[in-house]
């Protein structure tokens, strides 16, 4: 399914994510008050609250394997931003409909929070590089939890999918249940490091090569894997399971894609080192059954459906909110 790197994502999943402490947490910190970026309703933006959240975008995005260029990390960044206002601002409706949450609560997800680092040292650390206390920690899962209630009772009950809209959705957007061909391989690996020095890249290319005379011999690729592989995968006989387009370094994937089953390829080099590849299943592109993706796609249509709903209600808010930028 497509995903929306928009506005109304960055609004929904800054409100969620901060429950979960999945991501870096917002709060007034000390001394931030001298570089304020925007003011909502009298109350301040820091640039700290968005350097935290901008790093926390960030580090998504390239662990998903993305690059932004300068342009668009502009752009995240007042994205990131309008996030951060519009947190604000459902924070303060749920504070004008009296919701509350327990001291018990918020403690358990403190709790939580700490058990994410193996020594109190460790969260110390994490609290000072993101300019924090704990009282402001606290105050800022308090936040999250308001937020989160809020949502639970204004908008979740608006954002139900019916088994027909579901259906509907699936019998017009083909393309986005089609399961792309994937192959399944093993490999042996002779490691290598890119910057390595001459003579130990030489070392490594003779043992690869001794290695495929041994398959040529005749040996069994899983026993020599087993024997010679210097990836994790050895232990499995050298077996990587099934993987699509996009899941392996490019030189790998163009010469696993362009085998028959049983076929073991010529020496592959990538910057882990030097390969042996041997195609061993393969599956065509399928398209997935409605019903095995029904239970993700209502998933899917009802965040829509619920990101759609909060938006509509912050613009209507901003028409009395005072809201002001003061970031370049």
């Amino acid at each position: 399914m497509g995903k929306t790197f928009g506005r109304r994502l960055v609004v929904f999943l800054a409100a969620s994510a901060l429950i979960s402490m999945g991501c870096v947490v917002l709060a007034q910190g000390k001394g931030q008050e001298e570089d304020n970026i925007a003011s909502v309703n009298g109350h301040v933006i820091t640039r700290d609250d968005l350097n935290r959240e901008m790093g926390q975008a960030q580090r998504q995005i390239i662990a998903g394997g993305g690059k932004l260029t300068d342009a668009q990390l502009s752009d995240l960044q007042g994205r990131v931003l309008d996030g951060l206002i519009d947190r604000e601002l459902l924070y303060q409706e749920s504070r004008k409909k009296g919701i509350k949450v327990g001291e018990d609560e918020v403690n358990n997800q403190l709790s939580t929070f700490k058990k994410r680092f193996p020594d109190v040292q460790g969260y110390q650390d994490s609290l000072t590089r993101l300019k924090l206390d704990e009282p402001s920690l606290k105050a800022t899962i308090e936040k999250g939890l308001v937020i989160k209630e809020f949502i639970d009772q204004e908008f979740k009950p608006k954002a139900t999918i019916s088994d027909e809209e579901a259906r509907g959705f699936y019998d017009t957007h083909p393309d986005m249940f089609k399961r792309p061909e994937q192959v399944r391989a093993s490999h042996i690996l002779v490691k290598v490091d890119q910057g390595a020095a001459e003579e130990q890249r030489t070392a490594a290319k003779k043992k690869i090569e001794d290695t495929q005379a041994r398959l040529i011999k005749g040996e069994d690729f899983g026993t020599l894997a087993k024997e010679l592989s210097e990836c994790p995968s050895s232990s499995q006989n050298g077996d990587l399971s099934f993987f699509g387009r996009g899941q392996m370094v490019r030189p790998f994937e163009d010469a696993a894609f362009s085998l028959k089953n049983g076929e073991v390829s010529g020496i592959v080099e990538t910057r882990f080192g030097y390969h042996l590849i041997k195609v061993t299943d393969r599956k065509p592109e399928t398209l997935v059954q409605y019903e095995e993706s029904k239970d993700r796609l209502m998933q899917f249509l009802g965040q829509e459906k619920l990101q759609k709903e909060i938006h509509a209600y912050l613009e209507q808010v901003k028409e009395s909110a005072k809201v002001e930028k003061f970031l370049d």
